[in-house]
This record gives structure tokens, sequence and C-alpha cells, in this order.
């Protein structure tokens, strides 16, 4: 496996992880289907998500793959009035990452970061590790203290 820039971040900062790969389908890049290819329950693997809020600008939130994003939770949490998804052509230039490899580890900028509460269940989750097809695993406390991002409650049913 090639190092991606997310693991020697976290190898540079002594934070423990480990890795999975799995084979990804370009028209299939959905979190759900990257659960099941890497044996894990949807709800402990975290996908990365972009928004744009009226009065902060970039907010970037993790949430399981399971769940879709609460825009108005997301919005007050944020203390923006009104939250949108990025548009996936922006992502790149944003963050350094494409669709389906988005980590809130590594990102260009430093934007403000949450992480669903529900991620504390969990010894370690799974969130991307920059590239498609890559996953790491971390105590998300720990994630959540090294990318100074904020917990709360974030989603909705899909």
């Amino acid at each position: 496996m090639v190092k991606t820039n997310v693991m020697r971040i976290l190898e540079s900062n002594n934070i423990a992880y480990h890795t999975t790969e799995y084979e990804f389908d370009e028209n299939n890049l959905s979190g759900i289907d990257a659960a099941k290819k890497i044996g894990v329950p949807p709800e402990q693997v975290f996908k990365t998500l972009v928004t744009r809020g009226d009065k902060t600008g970039i907010v970037v939130f993790c949430i399981p793959v399971d769940m879709e994003l609460d825009l108005k939770k997301a919005a007050i949490l944020s203390r923006n009035k009104k939250l949108e998804m990025t548009h996936v052509k922006e992502l790149l230039a944003l963050t350094g990452y494409i669709r389906g490899g988005c980590s809130p580890i590594g990102m260009k900028k430093k934007y403000p970061t949450f992480v669903d509460e529900t991620a504390i269940l969990f010894d370690e989750i799974a969130i991307s590790a920059g590239t498609r097809g890559v996953q790491v695993f971390l105590n998300p406390e720990v994630l959540m203290e090294f990318v100074e991002a904020k917990e709360g409650d974030l989603t909705k049913e899909m």
C-alpha cells in the first residue's frame, strides 16, 4: 500500500491508526458500499462532507455513511443561518481531495470541523485515508482533538 498524506500526518504526530484497502467502483463511491467491502458496520464508517455557511464560509462535517447531514442542525451548530453543500467540482481546490477520498485530516486549509456525536460510541472509527479505496481506523476522540473538531447531533435518517 502506498502511504497517503493522511498516514504521513498521523505518523508524524505519533497517532495510532491502522488501514484497510478495498476495491472501489468509480460509478459507486457510496460509503455504505465501502463499509460492506471492509466488513465494518456503516455507523462506524464516517464520510467527510464539505459545506459553505452564509456566515462562516467553509465548514467540514464527519458523519456515519448510513446517515444524511441535517443542514438545519449543522447550520445551528456551526453558527450559520444557512448551509449548502459545496459542489463536487470545488472539492479538490478547497481541500486537496477528490470525491470519495476526502478526509478531515490534511486539508489544504484548516476549516471548522464537526463530528457526529455517535463517533464516541466506538473505540475506533474509519475515515478516508485521503484516497479512494483506503480507510484509516483511529480513535474518534483522538481524531477530534487532532483536527480540533467539535461534536454534535448532525444527522437525520436517509
